[in-house]
């Protein structure tokens, strides 16, 4: 696998995500606020090594195996403080997922990541399209699709921590982006 690059944004630093970065996980992970629209495989409560367990036993392996990516999301101006993760992954269906701790939220941080790894998912992986499942009630979710110029293809059920609520695919396709984003 190639390794997962450093990317810099003007407010932003996504960096790979690795072992040390467990205790921050741990630390702004485990809030209502951020779980509640996730899968239900997402533990809840959630446990006292529940960023250990996830960071050793999956995310590590699989970007090993080059069928996931991760990253932590940092402020440019304060590289030591994480703020949020995002990640894409090798499955049908399920091609990007973030999360960011509720005082960065409502500031633009999120469209500003999803911009770099939307970017490389479609110029550097070179794949032909991206979507994105979520959670009916994930308005501020929602809101990022629809800016990057998703489409919603699909509505019908899911199983998240909050329970079984209606559940959305959004997708973008490589055309599309490459189109947005000429330069």
């Amino acid at each position: 696998m190639d390794s997962s690059p450093t990317f810099h944004t003007p407010r932003l630093l996504l960096t790979p995500l690795q072992a040390a970065d467990i205790p921050a996980i741990q630390q702004l992970f485990p809030h209502w606020d951020v779980v509640r629209y996730l899968d239900s495989r997402v533990p809840w409560p959630y446990p006292p090594d529940g960023a250990e367990r996830y960071v050793q036993d999956h995310v590590l392996p699989a970007m090993g195996q080059g069928k996931e990516w991760h990253w932590m999301i940092r402020l440019a101006t304060d590289p030591e403080q994480c703020i949020g993760s995002i990640s894409l992954y090798d499955q049908p269906g399920n091609h990007r997922g973030f999360w960011l701790s509720p005082p960065w939220q409502g500031q633009g941080y999120m469209q500003e990541a999803c911009k770099a790894i939307n970017q490389h998912w479609f110029e550097t992986l070179a794949r032909p399209v991206m979507q994105v499942p979520k959670a009916v009630g994930n308005d501020a979710s929602r809101r990022v699709s629809e800016r990057e110029g998703m489409r919603l293809i699909n509505v019908g059920e899911g199983d998240f921590v909050s329970g079984r609520l209606g559940k959305q695919t959004w997708e973008l396709r490589r055309e599309d982006w490459l189109e947005q984003n000429a330069r």
